[in-house]
């Protein structure tokens, strides 16, 4: 977090939940946009985003649609697609701010997933409801091939610098 740029955002997902608000302040003292994933009472309780997984139900979703609806352009709301028609009418009915559409590249996180690919990464977008950030893949020898219809680039650890290895 400490590397990214004001103003990137930052999904937490998989967290103990006691990292969650030590993250939060991280986030907030940086000036990055922090989204929950899958848990809309903690996104709530850290006034944070939520990110909705595309496959799997989220925890305290009705509440923090709810608090959304009452403050308008304060909550954040993404989700993730993949590629699926089921996904998209789900995407209009919450009326996600935006998308995270993958894989775009065979990725090291989820291996054997299939790559869409540029061409059909685009075409994908094109018909969803929401801007889309590519992510699957992502490093910084592929940017040049992310598709201009991406709103943004996402990466779990393309982007992170490389870490030091000690010899065995």
């Amino acid at each position: 977090m400490a590397a990214l740029p004001r103003g990137a955002g930052v999904v937490a997902r998989g967290l103990a939940p006691g990292l969650l608000a030590p993250v939060a302040r991280l986030a907030r003292q940086r000036g990055l946009r922090l989204l929950v994933a899958g848990d809309g009472r903690a996104a709530l309780a850290l006034r944070a985003g939520l990110h909705v997984p595309d496959r799997r139900e989220s925890g305290g979703l009705l509440p923090f649609l709810m608090a959304r609806r009452a403050a308008p352009g304060q909550l954040m709301l993404s989700m993730a697609a993949h590629g699926g028609q089921r996904g998209a009418a789900r995407a209009r009915r919450l009326g996600v701010d935006c998308l995270f559409l993958s894989p775009l590249f065979p990725t090291q996180s989820h291996p054997g997933a299939q790559a869409l690919g540029a061409p059909r990464w685009g075409l994908l977008a094109r018909g969803l409801p929401a801007p889309c950030l590519a992510l699957g893949g992502i490093t910084p020898a592929r940017l040049g091939a992310v598709p201009r219809r991406a709103a943004g680039v996402a990466a779990i650890a393309g982007l992170a610098p490389p870490v030091a290895r000690l010899p065995q």
